[in-house]
Order: C-alpha cells, then structure tokens, then sequence
C-alpha cells in the first residue's frame, strides 16, 4: 500500500515527511531550518491551512484527493530536492505571503526579519526615527520583490524602487507586487546595481546582494542547485558585489540615510577591509554578524579611503 492509502490524519502526514526527510538527508535553509518545520509548511500549505501553527489540525482527517496530494509532494521534495517554496509555489517572510519559483531565489532574509522588529519602527532603540519620514526607499538585488514589498508595507509614504540584473527575477517580482496592491508604490528596474538610478536619492538603500564565495558554490547542496546561481554567486571570496555596493552607496544616500546589507559569513574580511568603517552588526534568532547598517555619516567618513589589501595566506 502507498503512504496515501495508509496516513489518514493531518499528524500521519507530517511524522511520515519528518521521517522521509531525515532519511533522505536534505537540506533545509529556505524558510524552514529542520525536518519537522518542512514538513508542517508542506501539510499547510498544500492544504490550504495558515502555516503559523499546526497544532489545530493535527487530528484532521484528509480527503482521499488531499491525502495522494501530500504524498506525492513528500515524495517529490525527496526525489528531486527542489525546494518547498517551488513546489508550492508560494512561501512567507514573518507572514506575509510571496510567489515562489525559479525564476529568483526563494524569498528569505535576514533583513525581513530585522524589518518586522523595532529597529525600524521609530520606537526606543531604532535606525530610522520616524517610519513616515522615508520618502525614497531602494531596494536592491532585489530578486522576487520580497523585501521591497516589506518596505513599501512598513513605510506608509515610502516610493520604494527595486532593482535586479534579471529579467526573470523582476517578472516575478511584478507578480508579487501586484498580488499586494503595490504597483504604484513600487517601481521595478532592471539593471546592474545603481547603474540604472541616474543620481537618484534614497532615505534607505536595503540589500541582499550574492554572497556566496566560490569554495562555497562548488559544493551547494542539492536544494539550492535549483535556484539561479547568479543570486548567489559573490565572487572569490564573497565579497566582490558588496564591495561595490559601498563603493556607490555614498553617492546614493540622503544626508539623513543609511544602509542594511546582508553579507553571509564575510564580517571578519570585510572589517579587515575597510577598518574606518564602523559596522553595526545586528543580529536575529538565526544569525550573528551576517547583517550590517552603515548610515550615511558613517559611510561619508570613510568614502575616499582606499580598501586595504587582504593580508597574503
């Protein structure tokens, strides 16, 4: 018999993918980070339940339809280990909702969490003093549009423009501007970093540009094979688009701006790098010094210093 003719419940299902996960050995990383987080996002979605708790349904029992669907999602994640969000076609950053396939990587970020919390809520400690006063927002390598949709819904008054080199990317990114009704608020550009921005000035540049060093992206696993290898690939070392991102930044932000840029696991190098720079590293629940802010002071303090050259192995 098949697990469809067998797994009756909500819980059947949800044990059975935890198994067939760790026996399969795949890797997680795209919005889930363990087994059991996978499979409760597979159940829900595909079933059309809300995906921030599991535990009303665990007792449900399915249709025969359903019951065949989860199978063969479960065995597919399995067979060919493309990522749940393109399976499903849909995944979510602190809840709210984003389009998914491999036309961009699948929406995640550091950064959206950090955007959901008080650091840019204008509340006690917070890197913009008043949400209402960003007026020009960029949101840059910006991929499925996800962090350029967080910021236009956490800045009311925000025009945020959004740019990638991929015309993939920036067609699925219109699909998820449109789904949230932000088409006039946010204007998606394609081209290469500030290349296309004509001088443009920006009260928040946000960034999650490639990172991946090459060492790293010779042994990506399976699961991240499927996603374009130009949003991951940082050069050498990691740090080449990065670089030139603060090479620009200064000439892009208002006198009251500032910069949030994701970065992987380059802090030590970078820091090495520009030591007149004096990063804030901010950290969440999954990551300590992957994610910078630089304000527009900060970075007009040191924009005609010239990098120092890495130390030779």
């Amino acid at each position: 018999m098949s697990a469809a003719d067998e797994l009756r419940t909500v819980r059947d299902f949800v044990r059975y993918a935890v198994s067939r996960f760790n026996a399969a050995q795949l890797e997680f990383g795209h919005g889930t980070t363990s087994a059991l987080d996978e499979a409760a996002f597979i159940v829900l979605e595909a079933l059309q339940l809300p995906v921030d708790d599991l535990s009303p349904w665990l007792d449900a029992r399915l249709t025969s339809g359903e019951r065949v669907r989860l199978a063969e999602l479960i065995e597919r994640r399995c067979l060919t280990r493309e990522p749940a969000a393109y399976l499903l076609g849909r995944t979510y950053i602190r809840g709210v909702p984003f389009r998914s396939d491999s036309r961009a990587i699948v929406p995640r970020s550091f950064i959206g969490e950090l955007m959901a919390g008080d650091l840019f809520s204008g509340q006690g400690f917070s890197l913009i003093e008043d949400p209402a006063s960003v007026g020009r927002a960029l949101d840059l390598c910006t991929g499925s549009g996800c962090l350029a949709v967080l910021a236009a819904m956490m800045f009311p008054n925000a025009q945020v423009d959004a740019v990638d080199i991929s015309s993939d990317a920036l067609a699925l990114a219109s699909e998820n501007v449109h789904e949230h009704n932000l088409d006039d608020r946010v204007n998606l550009i394609q081209g290469d970093l500030f290349e296309p921005l004509k001088g443009r000035l920006y009260d928040l540049i946000i960034t999650n540009p490639p990172y991946v060093d090459a060492e790293a992206m010779a042994r990506l696993p399976a699961e991240y094979r499927h996603e374009p290898a130009l949003a991951f690939d940082g050069g050498p070392d990691g740090l080449a688009i990065v670089r030139r991102i603060l090479a620009q930044a200064p000439a892009q932000l208002t006198a009251r701006g500032g910069i949030i840029c994701e970065i992987g696991t380059g802090k030590d190098l970078l820091e090495f790098e520009y030591p007149e720079l004096p990063f804030l590293w901010l950290d969440t629940e999954d990551s300590e010094g992957e994610v910078f802010w630089l304000s527009a002071r900060d970075l007009g303090a040191g924009k005609d210093l010239r990098v120092i050259s890495r130390m030779p192995r």
